[in-house]
């Protein structure tokens, strides 16, 4: 089964309703969900986000839902920092966020080409080294 990795703008558009890319990212989620990991690193973005543009309870039942096993969590490992590290110095002018950079370095390490994601500008500016681009979808 070919995997593939959430990144936090995915996920809250796709528990956002009034999202402009809820519907979109919503037929994907149902088709990719048991297939796709969720790094630990989007934990505290997409809390913070949920918080903000939805309410406590939304994030209440997030949170339950992930400690409950409904999402393949993967732990950030010291390689992908220091890899990271390497493409936040690499891609210093796109403006490119830690989460992102960890998501890349972690879909490099585990050889995931599939991206679900409303990021373009970033990922579409990575150059992987597992592969010659990341597909993102939607």
């Amino acid at each position: 089964m070919e995997k593939s990795i959430f990144d936090t703008g995915f996920l809250l558009a796709v528990f956002d309703k009034g999202d402009k890319y809820h519907q979109n990212c919503l037929k994907i989620y149902q088709s990719e969900f048991r297939k796709a990991l969720l790094p630990d690193v989007v934990l505290p973005e997409l809390a913070y986000l949920i918080r903000r543009e939805l309410n406590l309870k939304a994030l209440i039942t997030f949170l339950r839902l992930v400690a409950g096993g409904e999402y393949e969590l993967v732990r950030t490992t010291e390689k992908d920092l220091e890899r990271a590290a390497e493409i936040l110095e690499q891609y210093d002018d796109n403006n490119i966020d830690l989460v992102d950079a960890v998501i890349a370095a972690m879909a490099e390490r585990l050889k995931i080409e599939k991206i679900l994601t409303v990021d373009r500008r970033h990922f579409g500016a990575f150059r992987p080294v597992h592969c010659a681009a990341f597909q993102m979808l939607p």
